[in-house]
């Protein structure tokens, strides 16, 4: 289902009494911060979020690969399903913490595969190691290009050939590379909740800006509803399954006040 402006779209977004956005923050919500590790709540995107969590009718997740503590700083807001490191960490909208996987099955094999993606990026500039508890990732957006993709290799030849990372999946991307469980994946947590807290005269909507959120768009798309993609430099060449696209962060909040 394609657009062909904004105002379509919500015409179409409003078309129905209920409506379950997911949303992706990093990217789409918000511009990049420094490091994954940088928290700032921004107030214009608090305010936003809480009147759409007022709404009747609106249903609200917030799609995260950001551990689910920091998501939970970042939007200090009740009524709404957040969803963190790609789904293995939720927040219901009565507060309620799931974990889908064992925090002691998956934490030795983040520990173990730590150390030797700190050896690999020892001393080198631009590289920045998050540890998410649940999943691991090297950031390389501030490092040379031509030395990115030689580290990145590196790193992601340290996690296949470890015997003990079979239940994991590695997660690539414009200069990044992280390794998390297998059901770490936008696309498995939509269907999750679609599952448990069904909702089954409800339109869906969601917005995001990588491959991550590409997975939810693929659920989205099989039940009927719309994706829309907000533009970066590093997914222009990607094909895509988005019905819309957005410019920016910014376009997005201005979409969602109007959705309002």
């Amino acid at each position: 289902m394609k657009f062909k402006n904004k105002a379509e779209l919500k015409q179409w977004a409003l078309a129905s009494e209920s409506l379950w956005l997911f949303l992706d923050y990093d990217g789409t919500l918000s511009d990049f911060a420094p490091t994954p590790d940088h928290i700032e709540p921004n107030p214009e995107i608090i305010s936003v979020i809480e009147r759409l969590a007022r709404k009747p009718g609106i249903c609200l997740t917030i799609l995260s690969g950001r551990r689910l503590g920091h998501m939970r700083e970042l939007l200090p807001i009740s009524g709404i399903f957040l969803s963190g490191t790609y789904g293995i960490e939720l927040s219901t909208r009565t507060g309620e913490t799931i974990h889908r996987v064992e925090y002691n099955v998956i934490r030795p094999v983040i520990a173990s595969l730590k150390q030797e993606w700190e050896q690999i990026i020892h001393r080198r500039r631009g590289f920045y190691l998050e540890d998410k508890d649940w999943a691991l990732a090297i950031h390389a957006r501030f490092a040379d290009d031509e030395e990115a993709e030689t580290v990145l290799e590196e790193a992601r030849k340290a996690a296949n050939i470890n015997p003990i990372t079979e239940n994991f999946r590695i997660l690539g991307g414009h200069k990044f590379l992280e390794i998390a469980p297998s059901l770490a994946s936008k696309g498995n947590a939509v269907s999750y909740l679609l599952s448990q807290y069904p909702l089954p005269e409800a339109r869906l909507l969601c917005i995001g800006d990588d491959d991550k959120d590409e997975e939810a768009f693929y659920v989205i798309h099989a039940r009927g509803g719309v994706a829309v993609k907000v533009i970066q430099p590093s997914q222009t060449a990607r094909p895509t399954e988005a019905d819309f696209f957005f410019e920016s962060p910014a376009e997005t909040l201005q979409w969602l006040q109007e959705l309002i």
